[in-house]
């Protein structure tokens, strides 16, 4: 596996594993209407082109595939983080949370503390929690008139 940083010619690929991920790997903690709001954020590509042009966006890479990526926003949040349906439960996750922390571990707050925190879906919280992310709030977010249930977590690097 090799890590890079995406690029304007990543997007349509980053987006289908986006797409593919929510579908097939959260359909057991989401429901069709609400996995169908999530995956329409897909359809804001200016969003996409700002966080590419904006936040450290890595991608995992195996044999010239891209089997997971992650974001990191202003040094310390975790934007979206998705691992390719076909690579679940390889390590990739892992490898993949791992270089985001060394990237936050570069940007301290105004304490000099140094904390990395997301919005986690259902899906994922097992996997942050078992690499050291608290729960810090339930959030019931409303997103074309559907409710989307994740957590703000939070880790201290």
């Amino acid at each position: 596996m090799n890590f890079r940083k995406a690029t304007i010619s990543d997007l349509k690929e980053i987006q289908e594993l986006y797409v593919e991920t929510i579908k097939h790997v959260c359909k057991d903690d989401y429901n069709p209407v609400q996995i169908d709001v999530w995956i329409s954020g897909v359809d804001n590509t200016e969003r996409w082109i700002e966080v590419i042009n904006t936040q450290f966006v890595l991608l995992a890479i195996i044999a010239n595939k891209i089997t997971g990526f992650g974001t990191l926003k202003d040094g310390n949040y975790i934007d979206f983080f998705y691992i390719h349906k076909e690579y679940q439960r390889q390590g990739i996750a892992d490898k993949i949370l791992t270089e985001l922390e060394l990237e936050a571990k570069k940007y301290p707050n105004a304490l000099g503390q140094k904390t990395i925190t997301s919005d986690i879906s259902i899906t994922a919280k097992p996997f942050f929690e078992k690499k050291g992310f608290i729960v810090k709030a339930e959030q019931r977010n409303i997103r074309l008139g559907v409710e989307l249930i994740n957590y703000k977590m939070e880790k201290d690097l």
